[in-house]
């Protein structure tokens, strides 16, 4: 509630008095990924200096306002505040509840018409509180939308950082074949940033995904889907920057229970081939879940040490039937444990002190037994698979985070900003056979008239190598000045990404010196005895089947080195205009196996520059625009095969019998050599002959253009228009005629020179490859042009991706009974990369897909990318009918995905089998199939805070998909075989949208 004292006011004096309040001046500030700002104008009647006080932990700051009637208090810890002026140590004007987000400045200005109006007279002991604020920040030039504690918790979502971040417009969920991870504008899900107080903690090995935190820390969480300044780098897509909670000067505590059951989920649709035939019966594959969280907060010392602790511990059990084409029933439990805790100091109201460390811990143990779908009856039990912080993907790495962040305010105009962060996650596969130790068993072979399928007690095959892990540290230092209009900030951000990984085969051990083991694949032997490609191999007449023993091991060491300088000034042109100009240079170093450097970016420079038009002076009106360079570094994942030493080893042999339960040959006698596939045989390539030679880092351009009004006091309507333009990519081909084709146009015999499989290139522009040239390490520059690149007419074609978009939007803010906020996107996604990935297959490859390996498997490619959505339509809100009673909804309305045809083009020319835009022996291109469906989802929940228990109590219900409408959000898109015959699998659908479910929870707040 408002008051308003006066003393001695004159009839016309009161006019003005009246008039005291917020006007808005768009005054430049200098933002922070992990605090806010309060700026201002005083009229000069008002006062000198502006008070600002924390309201729950003290801290306190008094600025000087400058000649020209201005202030700004930079680097502020995210809360509630108290804004006072004040003139010869009396208060004149307070604000109280100014709420400081996260990125983000809150204007808070005390001017009357005597600051505007040249014959007014002087106001005198004047003194009003108020609390209404300007709803449009004409501060910034970005787009990005902001999430308090109090909406995540009372919005009906799930609770994650990955559904939170979807409520911002432009943003679509993943391919599900890539994990519960988001696209924004149009990018790949491998293009995000996440941080958490400051720190990057997005997956180190392939950027998909984050290490999370446990929902209820999270005091803020700020969305960028464009326009971001020069202190963020690192991301095409988006950023998702989150603030944890912290202690006040009052103890809290509270806690809660969250049930979801399986008896009230809707049964999951089944899957089918084209033909009619089930491929998978999922009505039983469901789980329940229970989540017990807890939290407390509170001073160690009044005003100046504040602590706060909260966990998060989920238990999930379900079952799971496989396909026809994986026979089985598992029964899983999965366990998520996560904990935080916070330490807040104010060293003094000038120097503040943070530390944050939490855990993000994920195990899943699946108990697996054999099906028949012929007879409907479960098999015998066949083992159990136990995976430690991995999930879909790698989506969910999980890990231990260690924050520590230093606020110096020197002056008023002067402020440092001091930050390290340190993370280590640690990532196991093990399986437990009834068989013993299995092998990964391949292959058939045809014997007196009847085809033999071995038989097998493996239950993955494919594993993640002993001892993997992830590693992160790094740090960030930046400078705050502001001179005169100007406020500069200059800053310093490193980060150093090491992985451990990669994949071996389950198995008994190998007895090799980097362990793994062996897989075994059988076949019949040709008429001729002989096998192409392996020369020594020679099978005697009669021998009429073959075992090939397969060593693959591919995993080491590999590191990212991401440094970058950044450099902005905020220009306070006039009360008006703001204009804002940045530069980020960013460097990146990738090192393989061996720590030896293959790729080496430096000096990438990315220009960011806004403007914004305060059109009234009041904050009613805001027109802005800006125009930014975006990089992206090359994700360490690529080092794992490409740049380090692997093996793939395949040795021939025969056999005498086969062991009845493992599958495994029985007298095994080698036949011939044992030969590297594609040269794998532990030797890491030398790193010139990883690379093109002065790569350009991946990089988009984009441009952002728009307007906010405010009508009346509760609503804010916009338009905003995006247009982004990947200009560099990186990816790798896999073809060496363009050598061929460059050596006979410059006349350089080429038959001696040894060419790699496949190279990183920048696609669709000309590239410098360093060339042995005799096998002997003679090596010389040799550059590709987009000639060299064509073969037969074909060549690659320029790199596109563009993505623009229209996004209308209209928010209500909360006045005490209610909020919603609308936003309606229409926007195209188009070109022939989606980048970083390939979801029209699910390849789980950033930065080495399958696009790009040679020019005929891009002839077609051009078209609406997997991300693209024409339609959506985003709306949730919350009703508070009564101060016990709260009703929310959450609708999410979307077109579908574009659907592609992919098979086999005439002549295979490239020997890859399915894998062009062709089907039916014509051309297919990208996106002709049609569409899936739209999807719609609306989520609505209650909440009931009984006045017996003083409001603290709340009993919540949620229900999820309301209408369970489950529709296709993925599907098979592979539509022939190698041979070029149609495949009943094509359309097959990968996922649906989840049916309906329901979500219990109790909490008490002390």
């Amino acid at each position: 509630m408002s008051k308003n004292h006066s003393a001695r006011l004159s009839p016309r004096h009161t006019a003005l008095a009246l008039a005291l309040g917020l006007a808005a001046t768009g005054s430049a500030f200098a933002q922070s990924n992990a605090s806010g700002v309060v700026f201002g104008r005083v009229s000069a009647d008002q006062g000198t200096v502006v008070h600002l006080q924390n309201v729950d932990t003290g801290l306190a700051r008094d600025i000087t306002v400058d000649a020209d009637g201005r202030y700004r208090a930079s680097s502020l810890p995210v809360g509630r505040y108290s804004v006072s002026v004040k003139r010869d140590g009396a208060t004149v004007a307070t604000r109280e509840n100014v709420n400081v987000q996260v990125g983000s400045g809150t204007d808070v200005s005390f001017l009357t018409e005597a600051a505007t109006a040249a014959n007014a007279a002087t106001l005198e002991g004047i003194q009003v509180t108020g609390t209404a604020l300007p709803s449009i920040d004409v501060s910034s030039v970005d787009s990005r939308t902001v999430l308090t504690a109090e909406q995540l918790q009372k919005l009906p979502i799930a609770r994650d950082v990955t559904s939170a971040a979807l409520l911002a417009p432009g943003a679509i969920g993943g391919d599900a074949r890539y994990g519960n991870v988001a696209s924004f504008g149009g990018a790949s899900a491998a293009e995000n940033q996440y941080y958490v107080n400051g720190y990057a903690v997005t997956n180190a090995l392939t950027g998909l995904g984050l290490i999370s935190l446990p929902y209820d820390a999270i005091d803020q969480q700020q969305i960028f889907t464009g326009g971001y300044g020069a202190e963020y780098g690192r991301s095409t897509g988006g950023v998702v920057n989150m603030i944890t909670k912290r202690g006040g000067n009052t103890w809290k505590a509270g806690g809660q229970v969250i049930y979801t059951p399986e008896a009230l989920r809707d049964d999951p649709r089944n899957l089918y081939l084209r033909n009619g035939q089930l491929y998978q019966d999922r009505h039983k594959n469901k789980s329940w879940s229970t989540e017990y969280s807890a939290y407390i907060s509170g001073p160690l010392i009044k005003d100046k040490l504040f602590f706060y602790a909260t966990g998060d511990f989920i238990r999930t059990e379900g079952f799971t039937r496989g396909s026809t084409a994986a026979a089985t029933d598992t029964d899983y439990t999965t366990k998520t444990n996560r904990y935080l805790a916070k330490i807040d100091w104010n060293i003094s109201d000038n120097h503040l002190l943070e530390l944050t460390g939490f855990s993000d811990k994920t195990t899943d143990e699946s108990r697996i037994s054999g099906y028949s779908y012929a007879t409907g009856n479960r098999g015998a039990y066949r083992g159990s698979l136990y995976t430690k912080n991995y999930g879909t993907a790698g989506a969910t790495p999980g890990g231990d985070v260690y924050i520590g962040k230093y606020t110096g305010y020197l002056t008023d105009n002067l402020t440092i900003n001091a930050l390290y962060g340190h993370t280590k996650t640690q990532h196991t596969q093990t399986v437990n056979s009834v068989g013993g130790e299995c092998p990964l068993i391949t292959g058939n072979f045809n014997e007196n008239g009847t085809t033999v399928f071995p038989p097998n007690c493996y239950l993955q095959g494919q594993l993640l190598a002993p001892g993997a892990q992830d590693k992160t540290h790094g740090w960030r230092f930046d400078i705050e000045y502001r001179l005169g209009d100007h406020d500069l900030r200059a800053g310093v951000d490193n980060q150093t990404l090491e992985s451990f990984s990669g994949n071996s085969y389950e198995g008994p051990d190998s007895g090799r010196p980097n362990g793994g083991a062996y897989y075994w694949s059988y076949g019949n032997t040709p008429a001729s005895g002989t096998i192409t490609g392996y020369p020594d191999v020679f099978f005697e007449p009669g021998t009429s089947r073959y075992v090939q023993r397969v060593y693959f091991y591919a995993a080491s060491n590999v590191k990212t080195v991401q440094e970058a300088q950044f450099i902005e000034d905020r220009w306070q042109v006039n009360d008006r205009w703001l204009a804002y100009i940045g530069l980020r240079n960013e460097q990146f170093k990738n090192l393989n196996g061996g720590g030896d450097v293959y790729v080496k970016q430096r000096h990438q420079l990315a220009p960011r520059l806004g403007l914004t038009w305060d059109v009234f002076g009041d904050s009613s009106l805001k027109i802005y625009g800006n125009a930014g360079r975006y990089h992206l570094a090359i994700p360490s994942n690529v080092a794992v095969r490409a740049a380090s030493g692997s093996y793939f080893l395949r040795q021939f042999g025969t056999f005498d019998s086969i062991d009845p339960v493992t599958g495994m040959p029985i007298g095994f006698v080698p036949n011939g050599s044992e030969y590297a596939s594609n040269g794998a045989d532990g030797t890491s390539p030398d790193p010139r002959t990883i690379a093109a030679k002065g790569m350009d880092a991946y990089y988009q351009d984009e441009y952002i253009l728009g307007f906010d009004k405010q009508l009346g006091n509760d609503w804010v309507v916009g338009a905003k228009a995006t247009l982004r333009k990947l200009k560099s990519s990186i990816d790798d081909f896999c073809d060496s005629r363009p050598f061929e084709n460059w050596g006979e146009r410059n006349g350089v015999d080429m038959s001696n020179a040894n060419i790699s499989g496949c190279y990183l290139f920048n696609p669709g522009k000309s590239n410098t490859f360093q060339v042995d040239m005799d096998g002997n390490g003679t090596f010389r520059d040799v550059t590709l042009t987009k000639d060299d690149f064509t073969n037969d007419g074909i060549g690659f074609p320029d790199l596109k991706r563009k993505y623009y978009a229209l996004n209308l939007y209209a928010e209500k803010q909360f006045n005490e009974k209610w909020y919603a906020k609308f936003d309606y996107v229409f926007s195209r996604s188009y070109g022939n990369s989606e980048g970083m990935l390939k979801s029209d297959i699910g390849q789980r490859d950033p930065s080495v897909t399958q696009d790009w390996d040679a020019p005929e498997i891009m002839v077609g490619a051009n078209g609406p990318l997997p991300n693209d959505r024409t339609h959506q339509l985003k709306a949730y809100g919350f009703y508070q009918m009564t101060p016990e009673w709260l009703f929310s909804a959450n609708l999410s309305v979307a077109s579908g995905r574009p659907v592609n045809c992919i098979g086999l083009a005439p002549g295979d020319p490239i020997q890859y089998g399915a894998s062009y835009f062709y089907c039916d022996g014509k051309l297919s291109p990208r996106g002709s199939r049609g569409r899936l469906p739209w999807t719609q989802q609306l989520n609505v929940g209650t909440e009931w805070r009984p006045a017996f228990a003083d409001h603290k109590l709340g009993f919540n219900v949620d229900i999820f998909n309301v209408f369970s409408q489950q529709r296709e959000t993925s599907v098979i898109e592979v539509g022939e075989n190698a041979a070029g015959v149609p495949v009943a699998t094509y359309k097959r659908a990968n996922s649906y949208t989840q049916p309906r479910y329901f979500r219990f929870s109790v909490r008490y707040d002390l």
